[in-house]
């Protein structure tokens, strides 16, 4: 039976996106819930899973092409199709040969494709091998129960290692129980068992790399868990079968001959994470089955000199010259993580600018910073889709609004001390740091509650005017594929802890890859802090479906005129910075803006936020 595989609805307000890539090919095999491919749309970038098993039978977008939500993208074929998809590989090779091999082994190395789906045909075998304790098995199973899956794991992974089992063959575990841990190049995390039972068989053992949506596991009842108490029994044959047949997975019963390799044949049922040495009497078997994820013995034949660490981790420590020996992981046991090789790389351009810095001259004040080359100088390179989605929506506002810009300056000294007074009991208390900008939202959000001309939307094709009473603010933040705006929802609710711990945990999403398209919809109202990177102010463009959008500035100390009470007018050093609103002319007038804007720094300069900061 065909199954259609359509784009589904990715948040609010997103009615299209564009096929980015196809992570399977026509006529691949695919499992349920594996990523099937990746979508990109004005909001976020994200994978869609297949709906069922089956057989990739036709692809209906190609990449780069835009469909909107409930359009078609591909066929499965779950059904009849499967099983055809699957002996295909053999038929194509040698039809004839598949019942030969039983009675002639030498043969057995040509046939290497079977190998794909004699483990379901020949499952009381497997658990022989599975339940050794390495569990690395390649999907053949005796054991009957529900299957523990490696699931999708952020944006592009697609791949994780087993770090640690937390639970063994035989031992009861509950629903979303911690069965096991998983390391990827994004995260280490935990793995919950998907439903309650006994743990009867482990798939992929510690230190081996499956794809997303592998098997891990098999968890059934109590009933099912002779069929790993049998695997003791059924060694004997299975032993001494791999001999001649090491990485087929089917033969091991029907091989009675027991040639002298014997000792390194039972380390070969684990294709994906097994040493190299035992299969070397028929070193040419592995290379026709190239489907079965053999790219991950690669980096893990590699890791006699060094802990594993990911495709990726390893080439981005070739790239910026780290020694992966010196660089200490902060991984789960130890593991090397991206980030770690990233800091390492830091480190290296430190300690080489050190030795410029030291002979300086003391006197010499000021320097100008080290510049170097950028690589992309002289490159014509294509634009990255996220690029070109930010460039639309840019266009798409200032073509359809009347845009301009009002500026204040603001004096923010009052909140500067009384933010270095209680930064450091704030952050023991919240778990966030205390920065600026939970002040200036908790500012901008209070004056939006009284100028609901500026926290509003036009509706052009119902010729009306939505007023909102909630105030969901955008945050823009810069991250490394571009400008990305999660929303704090309610933030008008929210008092200063609460904006920075939301701030904080939005924006840490955005820089992992982890932001969903529910958080990156709905806002209101943006803010923009341009002056983190040093602007003193930014004409901010408004993004659509929105009237308004604060831009921040930086904070600078300089001498301003000050009118004291008993000293009257006073040349003091202040803590300054610029307020620009952009806004939609057609909704907001100037005079709203300047309300708005003079509102907003009569909070900021008041500074009363003492018992929200405890103080």
């Amino acid at each position: 039976m065909a199954v259609s595989v359509t784009l589904p609805a990715l948040g609010e307000s997103v009615t299209e996106g564009t096929v980015t890539r196809w992570l399977k090919a026509e006529g691949e095999r695919v499992e349920a819930d594996e990523p099937l491919l990746e979508v990109s749309t004005d909001k976020v970038d994200t994978e869609i899973p297949a709906p069922a098993a089956g057989v990739l039978a036709s692809i209906k977008v190609a990449e780069d092409e835009t469909v909107e939500v409930g359009a078609e993208l591909a066929i499965i074929d779950d059904g009849s199709g499967a099983p055809a998809a699957e002996s295909a590989p053999a038929q194509a090779e040698a039809p004839a040969e598949a019942p030969a091999a039983q009675p002639e082994p030498a043969a057995a190395p040509a046939q290497e494709a079977p190998a794909q789906e004699a483990p379901k045909q020949e499952a009381p075998a497997a658990p022989a091998g599975g339940a050794q304790g390495s569990g690395a098995s390649t999907g053949s199973t005796g054991a009957s129960g529900t299957d523990v899956l490696l699931p999708a794991l952020g944006e592009s992974v697609t791949e994780g290692t087993v770090t640690r089992w937390l639970k063994e063959v035989g031992e009861e575990v509950a629903e979303d129980e911690p069965l096991l841990e998983v390391s990827t190049d994004k995260v280490d995390t935990e793995i919950p068992a998907p439903t309650a039972g006994t743990l009867l068989e482990i798939l992929v053992g510690e230190d081996e790399t499956a794809e997303v949506g592998a098997k891990l596991a098999v968890i059934g009842q109590k009933g099912a868990a002779p069929a790993q108490a049998e695997a003791p029994a059924a060694p004997a044959p299975a032993q001494e079968a791999p001999k001649q047949e090491a990485p087929k997975q089917e033969a091991p019963k029907q091989e009675a001959p027991a040639p002298a390799p014997a000792p390194q044949a039972p380390t070969t049922p684990a294709p994906q994470a097994v040493t190299t040495p035992a299969p070397d009497p028929v070193p040419a078997a592995p290379a026709p089955a190239p489907a079965a994820a053999p790219v991950t013995p690669a980096p893990a034949a590699g890791e006699a000199d060094a802990a594993y660490v990911t495709p990726l981790v390893r080439k981005l420590a070739q790239e910026n010259g780290v020694n992966l020996a010196t660089v200490k992981g902060t991984g789960v046991g130890g593991r090397i993580r991206k980030q770690d090789v990233i800091a390492a790389a830091e480190a290296a351009k430190q300690q080489q600018a050190a030795p410029a810095a030291a002979a300086a001259p003391a006197a010499s004040g000021t320097k100008a910073p080290a510049i170097e080359a950028s690589p992309l100088r002289g490159q014509t390179v294509k634009m990255p889709r996220m690029r070109k989605v930010i460039g639309d929506n840019m266009m798409k506002a200032l073509h359809g609004q009347a845009q301009l810009t009002s500026v204040v300056e603001v004096d923010i000294t009052k909140i500067m001390r009384m933010r270095n007074k209680a930064k450091d009991a704030f952050a023991q208390r919240e778990g966030v740091k205390l920065s600026p900008m939970p002040f200036f939202v908790k500012a901008a959000v209070q004056a939006l509650k009284a100028h609901p001309v500026v926290n509003a939307r036009i509706n052009e094709d119902e010729g009306t005017i939505t007023y909102f009473d909630t105030e969901n603010i955008g945050i823009a933040v810069d991250a490394e594929k571009g400008l990305m705006t999660p929303v704090i929802k309610g933030a008008g609710d929210l008092n200063i802890a609460g904006i920075a711990r939301k701030t904080a945990e939005l924006a840490g999403k955005v820089r992992t890859n982890k932001i969903s398209p529910d958080d990156m919809s709905g806002a209101t109202f943006t803010i923009s802090n341009t002056g983190s990177r040093g602007a003193l102010f930014d004409t901010v463009i408004v993004p659509p479906n929105q009237v308004g959008i604060l831009g921040i500035g930086a904070t600078v100390k300089r001498p301003v005129v000050v009118d004291h009470p008993e000293l009257g007018e006073t040349i003091a050093v202040r803590h300054m910075t610029y307020l620009a609103l952009s806004y939609d002319h057609r909704l907001v007038d100037g005079a709203d803006a300047a309300r708005y804007l003079t509102t907003v720094k009569q909070i900021l300069e008041a500074g009363e936020f003492e018992t929200e900061i405890g103080l």
